[in-house]
C-alpha cells in the first residue's frame, strides 16, 4: 500500500509538472497567465481522467477475455474524438509496419547465420540454376 502511494504521488507530481509546462507554453503563446490554483486544478482533473482511462482500458481488455491492454482497446477509448482516433490509428499502423520490418531483418540475419537462404535469395538461386542448365 505504501509503495502504491509513493508511485501515485510521483505520477501526480509528474502530471502536475507537465501541466505546468503546457500552461506556461500556452501563457506565452496567448499572452495570458495561469494562477497556481488553476494549474493545480487542471493537474488534478487530468490525473483523475487518466485513472478513469486506465480503468476503462482494463475493462475493455477484460471484456475481450484478455489480461493485456492492446491498441484496439486504446482505439475504443479514443472513439469519441475523431482527431485523436485518427492519430492513434496512424501511430498504431506505423508501429506495426516498423515491427514487421524489424522481424524481417531478424529473420534474414538468423537465416544468414544458419547458412539458410531467404525466400528472395532462394528464388534468385533457382533462377541461376535454371539459367546454367539451359546453357
Amino acid at each position: 500500500r505504501a509503495a502504491h502511494g509513493a508511485l501515485s504521488g510521483r505520477l501526480k507530481a509528474a502530471v502536475h509538472y507537465t501541466v505546468g509546462c503546457l500552461c506556461q507554453e500556452v501563457a506565452e503563446d496567448k499572452d495570458v497567465e495561469f494562477s497556481k490554483q488553476s494549474i493545480a486544478a487542471i493537474s488534478e482533473i487530468t490525473f483523475r481522467q487518466c485513472e478513469i482511462f486506465a480503468k476503462d482500458l482494463e475493462m475493455f481488455a477484460r471484456h475481450a477475455k484478455r489480461t493485456t491492454v492492446n491498441t484496439e482497446d486504446v482505439k475504443l477509448l479514443a472513439r469519441r474524438s475523431n482527431s485523436l482516433l485518427k492519430y492513434i490509428t496512424q501511430k498504431s499502423e506505423e508501429l506495426a509496419s516498423t515491427n514487421m520490418e524489424q522481424k524481417e531483418k531478424k529473420r534474414k540475419k538468423s537465416s544468414a547465420a544458419k547458412g539458410e537462404r531467404t525466400p528472395g535469395e532462394q528464388e534468385a538461386a533457382v533462377t541461376e540454376n535454371e539459367d546454367s542448365n539451359m546453357a
